[in-house]
């Protein structure tokens, strides 16, 4: 019998700790700001964190989160992340503009504590390789869409909020405002600066990590910031779909150039640097390959364009290439990225201009050929770059008229430099007679 009742007393005392929780003091909150696409170079960096927040005995790790998507893989790693943590971690959707969609969505359903600013909204978190009409009933779709509905579900409900509306955030493509999130069970509470946060945070009186119940109390706590190594800086600007697509573009056009005008090995010098920057985010990103061949083919077909006469039709390939490429480029299944159709437009209306330009320039001077006066350099003023040797009485010179570089003689000793006037174009030669300017 007293067994009986002891036995009863100590399920009744751990059932009483349970409910109460095990008393939790947050005097020191570490902080962490993500303000780009979810990639290697965050997980790297919320990795750190997390590290340093176990190591120096932090309270709460606080994810300040900003982020259009990512990567599903290193999302589902950032998830593990946070579930295998100790320390309770909070995501805070700041400041008003802010948004987490898309891999964002599915980061804060894991937080402990979820907390929005003003102006912010939460969803959209159908991947984009996933999104539309297209294939809806594969099983592959299916499978994936259900995978990752199950788990943004699971963990809502372990946090004790609204798991079907975060389930439709992947299946609907759903978005909900700050004030709506909070209204249907979605967040903690809106919190528009620190002080609220502190507020918020001392209202909260229970937690629930890795199944031990915590009695939270917060005394004035202090933050501390934990910011991005260089590396992982470096990374993460690389790393961002829009910077890597600039970057590749920016590096064909000046490989191009140098095709077009080979020898200065300037920009075919700067060009291959821009697309080894690319190369970097390339390597990190989920890049569809055959998106990239039509981007590739797209450059060489306007340089096609300069030696084949084809009256703009291997432009327009190219252009139609260059489209179906930028937009097809990170749409993998492990994508939760997009590039914006602004920069798209922008991108090829600015190449199509310049290859308008070098087509008008081009038919211009292919009207002029035959003609007399063709490229014709006669009684214009240029100068010695080279004194070539002496040919009897006559002295032969390299000269620059224009920007053009010709053969050139006259009866006058001239030194480099010399700035001289051309006279006329010797018979069935392009040697040039010049006198002094």
């Amino acid at each position: 019998m007293k067994k009986l009742t002891l036995t009863l007393l100590l399920s009744l005392v751990s059932f009483v700790s349970f409910a109460n929780g095990e008393d939790y003091l947050v005097n020191n909150i570490l902080t962490m700001e993500v303000n780009s696409s979810i990639n290697p170079a965050t997980l790297s960096y919320l990795s750190s964190g997390f590290k340093k927040a176990k190591g120096d005995n932090f309270d709460l790790i606080l994810i300040k989160l900003n982020t259009p998507g990512g990567l599903v893989t290193t999302t589902k790693d950032i998830l593990t992340l946070i579930g295998e943590s100790d320390i309770p971690t909070a995501v805070w959707i700041t400041p008003e503009g802010a948004s987490a969609t898309s891999a964002g969505a599915i980061i804060a359903s894991a937080a402990h504590l979820l907390f929005m600013s003003e102006g912010t909204n939460i969803g959209a978190a159908t991947p984009i390789q996933m999104s539309g009409d297209i294939d809806k009933k594969s099983d592959m779709r299916k499978k994936a869409v259900n995978d990752l509905v199950a788990l943004v579900q699971s963990l809502s409900e372990a946090r004790g909020r609204n798991p079907k509306l975060f389930g439709e955030m992947i299946e609907k493509a759903s978005s909900f405002k700050a004030k709506e999130a909070l209204e249907k069970n979605l967040i903690t509470a809106i919190v528009s600066s620190q002080k609220d946060l502190i507020q918020k945070l001392s209202q909260e009186k229970k937690l629930v990590v890795k199944g031990k119940s915590l009695a939270v109390t917060v005394n004035t706590p202090s933050f501390t910031d934990h910011e991005m190594d260089l590396g992982q800086k470096l990374l993460d600007i690389f790393a961002n779909p829009s910077t890597a697509y600039i970057l590749f573009l920016i590096g064909a056009a000046l490989i191009y150039l140098e095709f077009q005008a080979p020898g200065g090995f300037i920009a075919g010098a700067l060009g291959a640097v821009c697309l080894l920057f690319a190369g970097i985010g390339f390597q990190v990103l989920p890049l569809n390959f055959g998106a990239l061949g039509l981007m590739v083919l797209s450059f060489a077909l306007f340089i096609m364009e300069a030696y084949i006469t084809s009256y703009g039709i291997l432009s327009l390939a190219g252009l139609a290439s260059l489209v179906a490429g930028s937009l097809f480029l990170f749409r993998t299944d492990d994508a939760y990225l997009s590039l914006s159709t602004s920069l798209i437009g922008a991108a090829v209306g600015a190449i199509a201009s310049f290859l308008a330009i070098i087509v008008f320039i081009m038919v211009k001077e292919r009207k002029n050929i035959g003609k007399e006066k063709f490229n014709d350099v006669e009684y214009d003023h240029g100068k010695i770059i080279k004194v070539l040797n002496k040919e009897g009485e006559r002295h032969i010179y390299q000269v620059k008229i224009h920007g053009e570089v010709w053969r050139a003689e006259s009866d006058i000793q001239f030194q480099e430099g010399d700035l001289i006037k051309s006279l006329e174009k010797i018979e069935d030669t392009m040697t040039l007679k010049i006198t002094k300017a």
